[in-house]
This record gives C-alpha cells, structure tokens and sequence, in this order.
C-alpha cells in the first residue's frame, strides 16, 4: 500500500490537519481515513483529536477505506455528509418495498453500516431498472423532503442520452402529452385526459441509416416518459422491453437508455453540483454501424 506522507510544522488536533490537508472532503470521509489509512510517527492513530507537535510525521495511505467496499451494480461518485451520487448500472433496481432485493438503497445502507455510518439512504429520484446513470441519494428524511419540495429549484439541469430507431423529423423538437398509468403500462394521450402533463426536449446527437443517438430533457419527470414519448414518435428506445419493438434486432444487450448530466444546488449547503458521464460504449458502437 502506497503512502504519501506530512512533516507537521505546527501544533494541530490530527482531524483539524487532515481537513486542512483535504479541504474537499467531507468530515464524513476525514473520519472514514482515521480508521484505518492513518499512521503519525509509524504508529496507527484513529484519535481525531490526537495532539500533533512540530515534526511529527503524518502517512496518509492512499488506499481509502471507501475503495475496499465492493459495491454491487454502481459507482460511487460523490459523497458529503447528507447525500450522495451514483451512477446506477443497467439492470439494478432503484428502490424495492421487497426485502431481500438488491437495489441502490441496499447497497447503499451496506455501504454506511460498513462504514461505521449512523445514516440510512433515502431514495430522492428513481431511475428504471433497465436505465443507468445518474442518480442523488439523500442520507436523511430531511434533506430528501427539501429535493421533494423544490425540485425545480433545486436540480437545474438533468440529461438523458438514448439510441433509439430511426431519425426524427424535424431533428431537435419538443414532445408534449398526458400520461395516465394503466394495468400494465403508462398510456399516452395527446389531448388533456385527467393525466399529468409530460414534457420532453429532444436533439439528435448522431444518426446512421438504423439508429440515432438523442440528447433528451425533461421538463417534468413523469414515470417511462421518454420512454413512453419515443414509442409515441414511432422511434422506440433500442431494446426497450416493453415499449420497444418486440422483435429488437439491435446487437446490444441492453436498453438504450442512460442519465448521463445531473446539475444541483445542494439542499443543505448551497453549492453548485454537476456531475456528467460518459455516453456508454454500447450506444456509440451503434452509431458506428
């Protein structure tokens, strides 16, 4: 295990030292390095109010506690005191009332129960099971009402990328309609029918003769909505297994359908938050067909 190691020049508490040494991280994090990746002097020390004198030598390991758990389906991305952000792989449920699930909630509270963490993850927003990408979890009730509250005010840019049939006419376009949820899916109506308003922005990114790659966002956040819009426009998501088309002779093993930008206002502090991955391997080998 690599070490980078600190010459201490004044008198200062050890968890004092390591924030001013890691002004990004969380004290959740400074507190996770003293468990176990910190030595003053070759002699492991977890104190965090540990007296450090001129001269001592502070080794910082740079294996992190954080890395040595394996987390299941998703990368971990962001984490501060009162929430986190992940990039959700396909095939992954979001939230399940069913015990024994695997879901971003049970990995998660695995992670802090690992951790030495008094929190529970608390959904925020849901992403299917079949998409991936990017999604806020919260590590409070508190801080989860505050998003349900002011959603609008808080995330300002949300994205989505997606492969779907065909090319769109016009290229860049607006898709309105009500969506209402039926027995066993969720029904579109182009005119007001008692359902919510759904709003999707759409610009084509790249096409080839089979495919094309969309930049999609949403004015509202309504369940399978790009879904539901794309299947309306007759250009299905790719392997959409249940708004797609039902023989999808597309070479991928996934739905094409990813969260890829998420841009927030923390709820609690107030900073700017963006976050952006790449658009998957899998979508761009389509488009080079």
């Amino acid at each position: 295990m690599s070490a980078v190691n600190y010459k201490i020049t004044e008198k200062i508490g050890l968890l004092d030292f390591l924030a001013k040494t890691f002004p990004d991280s969380s004290r959740t994090k400074l507190k996770s390095l003293l468990m176990h990746n910190i030595s003053v002097d070759g002699r492991h020390v977890s104190q965090f109010d540990f007296p450090l004198q001129p001269g001592m030598v502070v080794e910082v390991h740079k294996t992190t506690y954080k890395g040595r758990f394996h987390f299941r389906n998703l990368d971990l991305l962001y984490e501060d005191d009162h929430l986190v952000v992940v990039n959700k792989h396909e095939g992954l449920l979001s939230y399940s009332k069913k015990s024994g699930d695997e879901t971003v909630i049970t990995n998660l509270n695995s992670y802090f129960d690992y951790m030495h963490q008094k929190c529970n993850a608390h959904i925020v927003h849901r992403l299917d099971r079949d998409t991936s990408g990017l999604m806020v979890v919260s590590k409070s009730k508190e801080v989860s009402r505050r998003f349900e509250e002011d959603w609008k005010g808080i995330v300002y840019d949300r994205a989505y990328v997606a492969v779907v049939w065909g090319a769109l006419n016009p290229a860049q376009g607006i898709i309105r309609s009500w969506l209402t949820d039926g027995q066993y899916c969720v029904l579109s109506s182009p005119t007001d029918n008692g359902g919510k308003l759904a709003v999707t922005n759409y610009r084509t990114l790249r096409s080839n003769k089979h495919y094309s790659l969309l930049e999609l966002v949403l004015d509202t956040g309504r369940r399978n909505q790009i879904r539901v819009h794309m299947r309306e426009e007759k250009h299905p998501v790719v392997h959409d297994p249940m708004y797609g088309y039902k023989n999808d002779a597309s070479p991928i093993d996934r739905m094409a359908l990813h969260a890829y930008r998420l841009c927030f206002r923390h709820p609690v502090t107030g900073k700017d938050l963006r976050f952006e991955t790449p658009v998957p391997a899998q979508f761009t080998r389509l488009l080079d067909l």
